[in-house]
């Protein structure tokens, strides 16, 4: 069967119902949530149809009612014009559920406008009994018919009633799947997908207690019921693990037994395990992003409530002088809380990392796009650190020195990883010189993580190999040691595999040598290499006359002339001539 390119096929009554509603839903606020959106849209487009169609209530003046007949149906918009009636119902009843949170009342309304949904999709089941109408199209109505009663029933907690409507629009959808091609199927399967959770949850409220485990999973998977139903499985998790709580009464960490009195604390305790193992088996990373959020959220709800009475408590301990060195139960508590908190955090980044690095290795096909850089990591590990100071502060864990020593050598670890990737940055900006240096120091904390590690074996299983890091290190640094030897005579190239004919010679130097160097014809040929380097020359010689001190020259007073006593009477024979 081939599908029809046009939801809203001419051919014999044929309609396909379920993909003109999800193609609404997602093209106009519900991807997003926004019920009040599909709700103006549904409005818009039923104007559209009876303006289109004639079929107008009335005129400005006088509301005249009218009624699609299966006369009618001759044309597939009037089956159409009931549809996005139903869907206009639906999506008034999501959007007052949202508000009925902080406004009660408006939850009569809101059922009001359910009944008036499933009263819709009745009406539409009757119009595709036409003989007008092919058989998917009747299933299809049926099934959409069903799905509203179901809703109806599961929100006055008929459970019993609701069941059956969703086990029968489960129930057709599944046969629908199974007589179509697979591409066709996937919105079949989404909509089964979807009504499960209501299944299993009313299946548990009439009686059937294992059903709690399938919605806990139900929950904590990427395909969990979302909007009101996400609401009533929260509260309904929420009970059991209230239930369960009762009988707890303490928690053991690091050999200290603490009693349990907080309700909060007690639930969230009970739900941890269950947390972490869906954590665990999170089939990708946006699932697993989820919940770290989720688990993280709770968290902190749990460590404000002990934070409240932790209060209360240091006020009536304060004239306690005999135990005031001594950690309380409550506050070591606390402490256990924000260990869980901060390692969560730890757990969580460092598995943002591994994916950030996955996607450094991938080839990069979209230049436009920005990819990730190692910047990015460096403030992922950044936050690691953070959280690992903050853990060797907690109170009543100073005098613990194996924990001590277990989150020094963590440090070390992610300290080893940050400066790695901090190295890497530096190669993207083509300084060899720190980008080595920094590799150097990676495997100094790496020698230093083997060496403390003997001892510590059982804190390391959780965390990355740091063998693995050396070697990649390793391989690392033969490049950048290349490529910073060749920097020297090339303008630093960037970080290639070595060949053979990649060192070119100036052409001032190899004139008596041929070589079919292609670079000559370029923008920039390799001519002489500038500036060029400093050479040697003679400087001018400087000379110093030493001797001359050390020289005993001979009397020359036999030599000088000796000039003859003078007065005025040798002036006046000097003027006339007499003396000469």
């Amino acid at each position: 069967i081939e599908p029809l390119k046009d939801p809203v096929a001419r051919l014999k009554g044929s309609l396909h119902l379920l993909q003109i509603i999800k193609d609404s839903q997602q093209q106009h606020g519900l991807r997003h949530g926004d019920y009040q959106r599909y709700r103006g849209y549904c409005s818009r487009r039923l104007r559209r149809l009876r303006k289109t169609l004639g079929f107008k209530m009335g005129n400005r003046y006088k509301y005249s009612g009218k009624k699609v007949t299966v006369e009618m149906v001759r044309d597939n918009r009037y089956l159409l014009l009931v549809v996005m009636e139903a869907e206009r119902a639906w999506s008034y009843a999501m959007q007052l559920k949202q508000e009925a949170n902080t406004e009660p009342r408006k939850r009569f309304h809101l059922m009001a406008r359910l009944r008036k949904a499933a009263k819709h999709g009745e009406q539409l089941e009757r119009l595709c009994e036409s003989p007008r109408v092919d058989a998917k199209t009747k299933l299809e109505a049926q099934a959409y018919t069903a799905y509203l009663t179901g809703m109806v029933q599961f929100e006055l907690q008929e459970w019993k009633a609701a069941m059956e409507a969703f086990n029968k629009c489960k129930t057709i959808y599944e046969k629908l799947a199974s007589a179509f091609t697979e591409e066709q199927a996937v919105l079949y399967h989404q909509r089964v997908e979807e009504i499960s959770p209501n299944i299993r949850y009313c299946a548990y409220n009439i009686g059937d207690q294992n059903a709690i485990n399938d919605l806990m999973q139900m929950r904590l998977s990427a395909g969990g019921g979302g909007g009101m139903m996400a609401e009533k499985l929260e509260a309904l998790i929420t009970q059991t693990r209230a239930k369960q709580a009762a009988t707890m009464s303490e928690v053991e960490w690091r050999g200290r037994t603490v009693p349990v009195k907080i309700d909060k604390a007690r639930i969230f305790l009970l739900g941890l395990a269950d947390n972490e193992a869906a954590i665990v088996q999170a089939a990708n990373e946006e699932t697993k992003e989820r919940l770290y959020e989720t688990l993280l959220a709770d968290c902190r709800d749990t460590i404000q409530a002990v934070r409240e009475e932790l209060r209360t408590d240091v006020k009536q301990r304060a004239g306690d002088s005999a135990e005031s060195g001594k950690v309380s139960n409550l506050q070591y508590l606390h402490s256990y809380l924000t260990y869980i908190k901060l390692w969560t955090v730890v757990r969580r980044n460092e598995s943002m990392a591994h994916a950030l690095q996955a996607k450094l290795k991938e080839p990069q096909t979209d230049e436009n796009k920005r990819g990730p850089r190692p910047q990015d990591l460096i403030r992922l590990y950044d936050i690691i650190l953070q959280s690992l100071a903050e853990l060797s502060t907690l109170q009543g864990l100073e005098e613990d020195h194996t924990f001590q020593k277990e989150v020094a050598l963590k440090t070390l670890i992610y300290k080893a990883y940050r400066c790695f990737f901090i190295a890497q940055s530096y190669v993207l900006v083509k300084k060899w010189s720190e980008a080595l240096v920094l590799y150097e120091r990676v495997l100094k904390y790496a020698r230093e993580v083997q060496s403390k590690a003997k001892n510590l074996n059982n804190s390391l299983k959780d965390l990355p190999d740091v063998q693995e890091l050396i070697a990649e290190v390793n391989a690392e640094k033969y490049s950048l040691q290349a490529a910073a030897i060749l920097g020297g005579s090339l303008s630093m190239c960037a970080v290639k595999p070595l060949k053979s004919q990649t060192y070119y010679q100036p052409l001032s130097e190899r004139l008596d040598t041929f070589r079919l160097d292609p670079s000559l014809l370029g923008k920039q040929p390799n001519l002489v290499q500038f500036p060029p380097d400093f050479q040697p020359i003679p400087c001018k010689p400087l000379f110093f006359d030493l001797a001359l001190n050390h020289v005993a020259f001979p009397p020359l007073d036999d030599k000088v002339e000796q000039k003859g006593k003078g007065g005025l009477t040798g002036y006046i024979k000097g003027i006339f001539g007499f003396g000469s």
